[in-house]
């Protein structure tokens, strides 16, 4: 009987995999802090999608939106640019978050930036002629 091959784990690889995600770790907590939420609730399952709904100024009950396969691309492109419009970035700093938040976080937490909350309320009416 041929047993399957055991996986070839890369030290290096599992390394920088491990400092990254302590990067954006640290980096959230700060993030949450900075904003009056709990940093410790980045390390909380579920609870740390929640705590980024509202640091974004979104509706808790987006964790369930993203939760769904195709409508969480959008949700997590939504919140990323949230967020960085709420601590005073652009479009490009959103995207930083989305796709480098292990380095985009610590910006935000340890950097001067400052959480504005939801400064204006956010549209629930379409807008446009007519």
């Amino acid at each position: 009987m041929d047993q399957l091959p055991a996986a070839d784990v890369n030290p290096v690889v599992s390394f920088f995999y491990l400092v990254f995600l302590v990067l954006a770790i640290i980096g959230m907590w700060k993030t949450f802090s900075k904003a009056g939420l709990p940093g410790w609730g980045v390390l909380v399952p579920f609870y740390n999608v929640y705590l980024l709904m509202k640091l974004a100024g979104r509706p808790g009950w987006w964790l369930i939106l993203a939760l769904i396969p195709i409508v969480n691309i959008v949700i997590v492109i939504l919140v990323s640019m949230d967020v960085a419009r709420l601590f005073g970035k652009g479009a490009g700093f959103g995207f930083g978050i989305l796709f480098l938040p292990f380095v985009f976080f610590p910006v935000l937490g340890f950097g001067d930036a400052r959480y504005q909350g939801t400064a204006q309320p956010l549209p629930t009416t379409p807008v446009g002629p007519g």
